[in-house]
């Protein structure tokens, strides 16, 4: 057995606290919040693959790292750029 799985998945596992933690503080920027978001999907559907099931991996990505980030994204867009009713 190689060390190359464990240390890919600590690393990994890692990058996913500190965007997390990103996403949670960044209240400054609410763009860059979201898109750490996206990040922590994205590095959980990346350690799904290392843990060899594809399925959930594939759709992790596809819900959570690409409909989920864009939803977010274009519900800023209506707020932002909404008027008054």
């Amino acid at each position: 057995m190689t060390l190359i799985p464990l240390v890919m998945s600590l690393l990994l596992s890692t990058a996913m606290i500190v965007t997390g933690i990103l996403a949670v503080r960044g209240k400054r920027s609410l763009p860059i919040s979201i898109l750490a978001a996206g990040v922590v999907s994205l590095f959980a559907s990346v350690q799904f693959l290392l843990l060899a099931a594809p399925d959930v991996a594939m759709t992790e990505a596809a819900i959570g790292s690409g409909l989920t980030t864009f939803l977010f994204f274009f519900v800023l867009g209506r707020v932002r750029g909404g008027r008054n009713d």
